[in-house]
């Protein structure tokens, strides 16, 4: 029986990491300028904690044939623990943990606490349930005034995110389910919600960020493959969750151009 459940284990240890070597399930193609680095701290952590995974897998297939029951194995023996073991293998956690949270914490920061470049594109994400909105603030580049009484999801566009028409700076701001973004250069992101938490994920760009009712929070990245993308929302949030999803466009910047100013033309 013991070395039926080593070879159950060690073959369990074996199938799971070839998927993971193979990457017969893998990350999809990274789009944006940080995909580079995200991708390597993924990868180094995989790594890290498959040696320790097969270690331990390894160990324990050895381990439960080793003192399987025996007719002769005798009488059972008590071991209390050992102390020095324990120890060192919860520092050598510690330090991997943490270790590893600090290396991948600059570029996580750096999309988060740094200000965007001049120049880049502003873009206001707003999340609702179940929909995405997008609202870039047009030739002025300054946002409009929303007002919550003013909201009507239902009717979407400038109405779901309540754009206040009487505000001189909302008469060339654009609203739109669909996010266009020009290729190589940084984006701006305000991300809100309206009801409930969200989260705006788009794995392709290696963007995640939650979108908080009564937060304004701010992020950017560069995307760097023109192609299109999907959005999902990663917080469940609420019976329709499942259908909350979307698309980014990126596109080149004389496309971009043409369709925002097709979009300002409309408004006219």
């Amino acid at each position: 029986m013991g070395f039926a459940l080593l070879v159950i284990i060690w073959l369990i240890t074996f199938g799971s990491a070839y998927f993971f070597i193979a990457k017969t399930w893998w990350l999809p193609v990274g789009a944006s300028a940080a995909a580079h680095w995200i991708d390597g701290q993924f990868t180094l952590t995989y790594v890290l904690m498959g040696i320790v995974f097969f270690a331990a897998q390894l160990s324990l297939g050895y381990i439960v044939w080793k003192y399987r029951e025996r007719p002769s194995s005798g009488p059972v023996e008590y071991s209390h623990g050992n102390t020095t073991l324990e120890v060192v293998w919860t520092i050598l956690t510690a330090v991997l943990f943490i270790g590893l949270n600090l290396m991948g914490s600059s570029v996580w920061a750096s999309q988060r606490f740094d200000p965007a470049q001049p120049g880049a594109v502003p873009v206001e994400v707003t999340g609702m349930q179940f929909a995405w909105y997008f609202r870039y603030p047009g030739l002025d580049g300054k946002y409009g005034a929303t007002n919550a009484t003013l909201m009507d999801p239902s009717a979407g566009g400038e109405a779901a995110v309540g754009l206040d028409p009487s505000d001189p700076a909302a008469k060339d701001d654009v609203v739109t389910g669909t996010m266009f973004l020009p290729v190589n250069r940084e984006v701006d992101l305000s991300i809100r919600s309206v009801d409930v938490i969200h989260s705006f994920f788009v794995p392709s760009l290696r963007f995640k960020q939650d979108a908080v009712p009564g937060l304004n929070i701010h992020m950017h990245f560069t995307p760097n493959q023109i192609g299109d993308y999907e959005i999902a929302c990663a917080e469940l949030c609420g019976l329709g969750h499942y259908k909350m999803h979307g698309i980014v466009k990126v596109v080149s910047q004389e496309d971009f151009d043409r369709w925002l100013a097709a979009r300002e033309a409309e408004k006219q």
